[in-house]
């Protein structure tokens, strides 16, 4: 009798293709799951069926979330958890071609990945190995991603708002600095008829928060000389939308911001970082995140390739080379980075590391890079040990 029984599942949207093999790649059963209660009922109940007291290793996909809830329900079960690399599986079919590609078929060759494991040792790179996240991170990840992706709508909004307010009324635009000021959306969304604004009194003016008697007089001098293009009649709705979206954004993003600031004391991952000069509750959260738990990594060599802040080797004959990895978490890189700027600014350590690279001819981003890797090395020791970092005299 085998040790333990594989399951592959071949992650899609609505349903899931699962397959059920012995630990030398002989299938028992396959079937498909629909993504509700009932189909992870059915799931658990097949498996137990094969299981038999022995141990159950589960490869899935995860990617674009479509494994939730399913994955944190396997961890609950007791069952270890490999998530499938589709990068590195698409490579694996490749080598090992296939008559056709089919959600069986990919199984199936998940399930021989799985049965290669012991034996192989590239295909531990292929298959790693899921940890369950604390319920803080978990929390923290949700929340931040959220943020993050309100962040990025409103950036995309603000830019087509600009757009069209230069080519509406270019000199409406002038009198601010920039379109994302509250007291000027305010101003925008405050009439339903962009022309509107052109009539304001300073009594109305002065009733918008944030307007004051400076902004007010501003917007009058603004008044003496206003002009609208014709397209105003059907862009000045869109921009009038888009000023209320930007307010409606803010709003959302504040109140994630809030919730992000406390749960930050309950996550000891996210104190730990937050003591690194540099890193605000922002990108401390984002990072603890995106970690989840140490248990994860192997090493901190590990921890920097997910970061990206690892180059590669890319050599070949008298060519040498590096590359950046693709294998790494885009959203904790982003965190990470906007957070070296901040910790090189304030540690003469990390400056110093800076300069000297930049001196050698790097540019700026491969400069950050290094004091990055440099600081995943410190921030490894620190959660490893549990102690918040220590500001050393140069």
């Amino acid at each position: 009798m085998s040790e333990s029984i594989h399951v592959g599942i071949d992650v899609g949207a609505r349903s899931h293709h699962v397959g059920i093999a012995t630990s030398q790649g002989e299938i028992l059963e396959e079937l498909v799951i629909t993504h509700c209660r009932q189909g992870f009922d059915r799931f658990f109940e097949r498996v137990e069926h094969h299981r038999r007291g022995r141990k159950v290793k589960v490869a899935m996909e995860g990617y674009g979330g479509h494994a939730r809830p399913l994955d944190q329900e396997i961890l609950r079960a007791g069952y270890q958890l490999l998530n499938v690399n589709n990068l590195k599986l698409a490579r694996f079919r490749e080598a090992f071609p296939a008559p056709a590609k089919t959600d069986g078929l990919d199984v199936r060759l998940i399930l021989d990945l799985l049965a290669l494991e012991e034996g192989l040792r590239l295909s531990k790179q292929v298959l790693q190995q899921v940890a369950p996240f604390p319920e803080e991170s978990r929390r923290l990840k949700r929340l931040c991603r959220r943020r993050r992706e309100l962040v990025e709508e409103k950036g995309r909004i603000s830019s087509r708002l600009q757009q069209d307010l230069r080519s509406v009324c270019p000199e409406l635009l002038s009198i601010t600095g920039s379109a994302c000021n509250l007291w000027f959306l305010r101003f925008l969304s405050c009439r339903k008829d962009l022309r509107q604004l052109a009539r304001l009194k300073e009594a109305s003016l002065l009733k918008i928060p944030g307007v004051g008697k400076k902004y007010a007089q501003k917007i009058r001098s603004w008044q003496k000389q206003a002009s609208f293009s014709e397209e105003v009649s059907y862009v000045g709705p869109m921009i009038i939308t888009d000023a209320r979206r930007i307010l409606e954004l803010l709003e959302q993003i504040a109140q994630l911001e809030k919730q992000i600031g406390q749960t930050l004391p309950s996550s000891s991952l996210a104190s730990l970082l937050l003591s690194v000069p540099g890193f605000g509750e922002v990108t401390a959260a984002e990072l603890a995140g995106e970690i989840g738990t140490l248990e994860r990594f192997s090493s901190e060599a590990s921890l920097a390739l997910y970061l990206g802040v690892c180059p590669l080797d890319r050599s070949s004959g008298r060519q040498a080379g590096s590359r950046v990895p693709r294998q790494v978490n885009r959203r904790a890189r982003q965190a990470l980075a906007n957070a070296l700027i901040h910790h090189v600014r304030l540690t003469p350590q990390s400056q110093a590391l800076y300069g000297k690279k930049r001196r050698e001819g790097k540019s700026h981003n491969q400069a950050l890079r290094v004091v990055g890797r440099h600081l995943c090395r410190v921030i490894w020791c620190m959660l490893k040990e549990e102690r918040p970092y220590e500001k050393r005299p140069v």
